[in-house]
């Protein structure tokens, strides 16, 4: 059978029915090349014609096999033109893809299977001898044996390939019964746990009857309960339907006493509002009176302070007892950064700062770096200084009052910007301090004038306390102005 030589992309697949006609299909008669055997002849003195063996589908690929392994080693001249395209394919697709071809060269070429005869029967040294002798050793495979006596065909080898088709239909009946024996053992197995399994399905479901018969009686009971609760409510609905037309009779008569009740209620809260409007009428009278006393009062003391004024000849003054100690022991604004120290702590009540400033003509004396190191130390002297005078301008806005803040000053400063209206900046000179600056603008003020001192120094607190001022800690202040 000749091969149809494949491109590379598509190449041929294997032909079953090729490879059986082609190695030992009995229905064919090729030329035997067995050395020495004799024979019918098919007419006259002509070579002697044998069928071809029946070759054992096993045997038949190991035939192939062996052949697609020795074409690439044989000599091009010495490989059938058929064959030379085969023996370019890989080692996996020879045996698979040129098969047909190989098949049809051993038959109809004895000169070819003698050659590729020798090369196999080299590479199979001991066994290939014994093969070739007749013989086989009984520990080789039947179907290695087979195929070398197929290809060598020594005397006796359709001997060799019956028993090797003996022994391999052997093996696959051997085969075929232990897969039997092993069908049969897991159906067995199957079988087994089917019938576990149907012995724990029939085990859960006599337990879930006993429990469906247990709830069943539980239902029971509980119907049977709940048409006893049943009948009870509907007694007690019919009690509560007589009780609640017993108060609804009740409560139409206590209806009918509220409404005459708020009629007389009415009355009295009409009688009562005539006398509150006499009262209102009264009480507006005698207010009347109160405010003319008051005002005739009031007048008097205007009138006397007028006369006392005039008697005393005092002209109007420019400046308020804090200018003077500003211009004999203080610096303008100008003066230098602060150089700021450690102060004690003062816990009186922040709310009364808001009571002092209500305070007629009142004086607030603030010790500044005092406060803003404990507001807002975290920003620098500058920022610090500008943040505390904007904000009591806000306070001498709406209280009116006078405002003083003091700094510690020993240098010279440049570029400040001017204080707002109602608010005296001051810094003090050079050897003296703050605090000795505030405590003479508290003792320049006239006795009575309410002055508050703010500062948490303890020292100052102190020292403005003894000459009647008030003093209170830096934080009432902070928080009027985050209040602001």
């Amino acid at each position: 059978m000749p091969l149809t030589e494949p491109s590379d992309d598509h190449l041929p697949q294997e032909d079953p029915v090729a490879l059986d006609g082609a190695l030992g299909n009995p229905d064919d008669n090729v030329v035997s090349e067995t050395s020495g055997a004799s024979g019918p002849t098919a007419a006259g003195d002509g070579p002697v014609v044998e069928p071809e063996p029946t070759l054992p589908e096993p045997v038949r690929q190991r035939i192939v096999a062996l052949t697609a392994a020795v074409l690439p080693v044989l000599p091009s001249d010495e490989v059938p033109v058929p064959l030379r395209r085969v023996a370019k394919f890989a080692p996996n697709r020879r045996a698979r893809l040129g098969a047909p071809a190989i098949a049809a060269q051993l038959t109809g070429d004895p000169l070819f299977r003698q050659r590729v005869t020798a090369r196999v029967l080299a590479d199979a040294g001991d066994l290939g001898a014994a093969v070739v002798e007749g013989t086989a050793p009984a520990a080789a495979d039947p179907v290695e044996v087979a195929a070398l006596a197929y290809l060598a065909r020594p005397r006796g080898w359709r001997e060799l390939i019956d028993a090797s088709g003996a022994a391999v239909r052997a093996e696959a009946d051997s085969a075929v019964v232990a897969e039997l024996v092993r069908e049969a053992e897991q159906r067995a197995t199957r079988a087994e746990h089917d019938r576990a399994v149907a012995r724990v399905e029939a085990e859960k479901l006599r337990d879930e009857l006993a429990r469906v018969r247990e709830e069943l009686g539980q239902l029971r009971e509980e119907s049977r309960q709940l048409a006893r609760t049943l009948r009870e409510t509907q007694a007690r609905e019919r009690k509560a339907t007589e009780v609640l037309a017993t108060e609804r009779g009740r409560a139409a008569r206590a209806s009918a006493d509220v409404d005459a009740e708020l009629r007389r209620a009415r009355a009295r809260l009409a009688e009562a509002e005539a006398a509150a409007g006499v009262a209102r009428a009264s009480a507006k009278e005698a207010r009347s009176v109160d405010d003319a006393r008051l005002w005739l009062l009031l007048e008097t003391i205007g009138q006397a302070a007028v006369g006392l004024r005039r008697e005393l000849a005092l002209d109007p003054v420019d400046k308020l007892p804090a200018d003077f100690v500003a211009d004999a022991f203080a610096e303008q604004p100008g003066t230098a950064p602060a150089g700021p120290s450690a102060r004690a702590r003062d816990t009186d009540d922040p709310a009364r700062l808001d009571q002092l400033l209500a305070l007629p003509r009142a004086h607030l004396v603030v010790d500044g770096y005092n406060v803003t190191k404990r507001g807002f130390g975290e920003m620098s002297l500058e920022q610090q200084r500008k943040r505390l005078i904007t904000g009591l301008g806000g306070i001498a806005a709406q209280t009116g009052d006078e405002v003083t803040v003091v700094f510690d000053g020993a240098e010279r400063m440049h570029g400040l910007p001017p204080a707002p209206r109602g608010v005296r900046v001051l810094f003090s000179r050079k050897g003296e301090t703050a605090d000795e600056l505030i405590r003479r603008l508290v003792r320049a003020e006239p006795a009575g004038r309410p002055v508050v001192v703010v500062s948490s120094d303890r020292e100052v607190a102190d020292g403005v306390r003894r000459h009647g001022a008030y003093p209170l800690g830096a934080d009432s202040l902070l928080r009027r102005l985050a209040r602001s």
